[in-house]
């Protein structure tokens, strides 16, 4: 009975291993929404950090997060760095390409709860006079990150902070126009 026990364990463990093995080696999140204003309006709230905490969805949800700024005071090289509880962690963000009402792209560091590095992007598209951003995020799994995968939907878990934050933008970025 024993022997059957442990064929059956090792059995399920080996199809867990290969049923994580399977899973996509990378993922990418992205989400967009049009802002009533310029394409330089909506730069300027990415391009510097000290702006972000008007709208970054990550910030709401960890109040005590601490936050440190490093590098350039905007653009390329600016660093920001947090740490905050369980839910946001612990990284650095690295401002690695800047473009003026194009695109910005971020290098993205974790360290807590899980080490990990993504690359964010933001891009800037004039529509009449409105602007379309999108937010995106893109990266590696590694065989933790499929197995996590597994259980927890990142395009949900991740795409509905970046739907929160661009949402949160669009009211900075409009009010602002309007002054």
């Amino acid at each position: 009975m024993l022997k059957i026990i442990l064929i059956s364990l090792a059995l399920i463990v080996i199809g867990f291993v290969i049923v994580v093995a399977m899973q996509p080696s990378e993922f990418r999140v992205a989400r967009s929404t049009t802002i009533s204003a310029p394409p330089s309006a909506v730069f300027a709230q990415v391009n510097d950090f000290h702006k972000w905490e008007a709208w970054n969805p990550w910030g709401k949800i960890d109040p005590a997060m601490k936050p440190n700024y490093e590098g350039a005071p905007a653009g390329t090289g600016a660093i920001y760095t947090w740490a905050g509880n369980n839910e946001v962690g612990e990284g650095r963000m690295t401002i690695t390409e800047s473009r003026p009402s194009d695109l910005i792209r971020i290098k993205l560091e974790f360290f807590k709860p899980f080490a990990g590095n993504s690359i964010a992007e933001f891009t800037f598209k004039p529509e009449k006079d409105q602007t379309m951003v999108t937010w995106s995020m893109a990266g590696e799994n590694n065989f933790m990150a499929k197995a996590i995968h597994l259980f927890m939907n990142m395009d949900k878990m991740i795409g509905g902070q970046f739907e929160k934050g661009l949402a949160d933008m669009k009211s900075v970025v409009e009010a602002s126009v309007k002054q």
